[in-house]
């Protein structure tokens, strides 16, 4: 199941929406299953799996030019004032302090990456949260390693400055 878990993380970078996530996700690994024999090398599956996500996403979105961007289910309950989902309670093993504290820099860091331009934030989540390689980041988005390697840098810049107080 780590190539569901990788390709539904991916899709909802990409796609930016959970619901287009979960179908960008099976419609890639539809695609994956089919035509997994045609990697030779092990070591290319995964470049080749974030390629066939990032693929289905574009299509998704080339598809719903016209839809609107988040629908509200009456399922989904009342949102929440910042329109994030309710946060469970606390576990009672944990210091409530830091437990707060921890929160509040998570949402902080979801928010600057959020905030980060798309070609960016891809980046930052293939190389640093991913863990590929220069060299596959390029494959998957198709473009050239000093591309990746100056988005990058761009995106660390814009994070130190929309975080730079947490020092």
């Amino acid at each position: 199941m780590r190539a569901q878990e990788v390709a539904y993380r991916f899709s909802v970078t990409v796609c930016g929406s959970a619901d287009d996530a979960e179908d960008v996700m099976q419609e890639a690994l539809i695609k994956t299953y089919r035509h997994v024999g045609r990697i030779r090398v092990p070591e290319a599956f995964r470049p080749w799996l974030y390629r066939t996500v990032r693929n289905a996403c574009l299509m998704r979105r080339r598809l719903r030019v016209d839809e609107p961007r988040h629908l509200l289910s009456l399922d989904d309950g009342v949102p929440t004032p910042q329109g994030s989902r309710p946060v469970d309670a606390p576990s009672r093993d944990r210091d409530p302090e830091s437990v707060v504290v921890n929160d509040r820099l998570r949402r902080r860091l979801r928010r600057a990456l959020r905030a980060l331009p798309r070609p960016y934030r891809l980046v930052v989540f293939l190389r640093e949260m991913e863990g590929l390689s220069t060299r596959e980041v390029a494959g998957v988005l198709g473009v050239s390693e000093a591309n990746v390697k100056t988005r990058l840098h761009r995106a660390r810049v814009f994070l130190q400055q929309q975080l730079g107080d947490l020092r």
